[in-house]
């Protein structure tokens, strides 16, 4: 196992009190595989990528829960040891290209001041490794880039330039936050191949976070679906996308456009997320949901194993099973 996340929680504690943004998420990702974590805005996707890394904003803090990578603790290791794991061994792309890279920089500096920083190279090596990187996410004329500042590439080129760097030390662990958010739907789909392409290549591991569930099915081995900083379902994709079992994820479903609903009236979520600071009892999903029941309002179910390749936080379950045996 490569990575091994269990019982994460992390919370930020401001002016208004504690902001608990992931409450117990445990899930392991084993060499070559591909993760996927959906989720809306807010649900803790994020917060539980930068609490591996371990770069939470002054306010945040991982207050429980454990995190090994190859067997190695990483919850209380100390900045020492992360400073040799962060783009070593799990490197990260951020959601926003323009802001990640310094403007002020050349896209070589950038690229060349990364892999001395976690390697050997000399500044030389640091060059020819940096040309070899935009080469291989297919940046044209890479000598010319190098040379060049990130106002001049577009939005998809910033893209390939941020992978080029999260990828120059060879990493075990990507982590893809959003990758291609900012992105028109051509570029996406362009990224996305490049990621795929690279991934076969390299066999390393990938987190994708994301809220589209069309680049998770296009990417990931095994999905995670997270709601007000909890897992609410996890499995394989065919598992999440052909068997639902939460009714958060059917949600998700049922609000993105398919040849199957080619021209009728898409069904989004009704109501907004739950605040945080305030976090229900029962399950966080009820206020939103359609088929609550008032077991749903008073406690939080505990994730079901549907089958060996999929599990389900959801009442619903437990329900069909006992109207099954009756």
């Amino acid at each position: 196992m490569l990575l091994e996340v269990k019982d994460l929680h992390t919370s930020f504690f401001t002016d208004a009190g504690e902001v608990r943004a992931v409450n117990g998420v445990s899930f392991n990702l084993d060499r070559g595989k591909v993760l996927g974590i959906v989720g809306e805005s807010g649900s803790g996707k994020s917060v539980t990528a930068y609490s591996i890394m371990q770069i939470l904003a002054n306010t945040g803090k991982i207050v429980y829960g454990s995190i090994k990578l190859d067997g190695q603790e990483l919850v209380g290791a100390g900045e020492k040891v992360m400073k040799d794991v962060r783009g070593n061994k799990i490197s990260i792309i951020f959601q926003d290209p323009m802001t990640s890279l310094n403007p002020t920089y050349t896209i070589g500096h950038q690229l060349m001041e990364a892999i001395t920083l976690h390697t050997d190279r000399n500044k030389q090596e640091a060059w020819d490794r940096a040309v070899e990187m935009l080469k291989l996410v297919n940046v044209n004329e890479p000598e010319k880039r190098m040379k060049q500042y990130p106002f001049e590439h577009s939005g998809g080129m910033r893209q390939r330039v941020m992978i080029a760097m999260a990828l120059a030390c060879e990493p075990d662990i990507l982590i893809a936050d959003e990758p291609t958010t900012a992105l028109d739907v051509t570029i996406q789909a362009g990224i996305l191949e490049l990621m795929k392409d690279i991934q076969k290549k390299l066999g390393m591991a990938i987190i994708m976070i994301t809220h589209d569930l069309g680049v998770v099915a296009q990417l990931c081995d095994e999905i995670v679906v997270m709601y007000a900083g909890s897992i609410c379902e996890q499995g394989t994709a065919d598992e999440i996308f052909y068997h639902p079992c939460h009714e958060y994820t059917k949600g998700l479903l049922r609000s993105i456009p398919t040849v199957k609903n080619s021209g009728q009236k898409l069904q989004p979520i009704s109501g907004t997320p739950i605040d945080l600071l305030n976090m229900p009892k029962g399950c966080p999903f009820a206020p939103r949901c359609d088929a609550a029941m008032k077991i749903c309002i008073r406690e939080t179910c505990e994730r079901i194993q549907i089958n060996d390749q999929h599990q389900a936080a959801c009442w619903m379950n437990v329900k069909e099973a006992v109207n099954a045996h009756e």
